[in-house]
């Protein structure tokens, strides 16, 4: 075979072109696994593409729905922290009202006792002074007597007699002295 004859059977067998029996073998069997595949295997792709896309939505519109729940929580918590600070302000305000108060009630009630004690002493002081001067009176009533019988020579021992003489002689003491003041 000459290498022209060679050529030209090359030629008719390019390896690019495939023989017409295997290029419509081809195309049947490319049919047939396209066909397969669009039959069983595309829509459980399709399937599980559509779950994966409400997966994706359905996590993102989730991951809002707790984003907004959170804020929602955020902001309760927020407010009810105001509102306890509030509530403490108030009641350590009532609290120092209420010391206040009770600082001042019990300042009175201190008053009002040493009061109590001061007039009781001076209530005390009184009688004491009062019972003094009544045994003072008695005292120099019977030394007067006494000196007074002595000086007479005979006993002066009528009780009513030297107690009325007694108590003249000492209110008459006590009406100069006061005026002499």
């Amino acid at each position: 075979m000459s290498p022209l004859v060679q050529l030209a059977a090359e030629e008719a067998e390019n390896p690019l072109i495939p023989p017409i029996p295997e290029l419509v073998i081809g195309l049947i069997a490319f049919v047939i696994v396209f066909g397969f595949l669009a039959k069983k295997l595309l829509p459980n792709i399709n399937k599980v593409l559509e779950q994966r896309r409400e997966a994706i939505e359905g996590g993102i519109e989730k991951a809002e729905a707790a984003q907004t729940e959170a804020q929602s929580v955020l902001e309760q918590y927020k407010a009810q922290l105001a509102e306890a600070r509030h509530e403490a302000a108030r009641l350590r305000q009532e609290a120092q009202e209420q010391g206040a108060t009770l600082i001042a009630e019990m300042r009175a009630e201190g008053q009002r006792q040493r009061e109590e004690i001061v007039a009781a002493g001076h209530a005390q002081i009184e009688a004491d002074r009062k019972s003094a001067a009544q045994a003072l009176r008695q005292d120099v009533g019977q030394l007067a007597t006494a000196l007074a019988g002595k000086l007479v020579g005979e006993s002066l021992e009528d009780h009513a007699r030297q107690s009325r003489v007694i108590d003249r002689f000492l209110d008459e003491l006590e009406e100069k002295a006061e005026a002499a003041r």
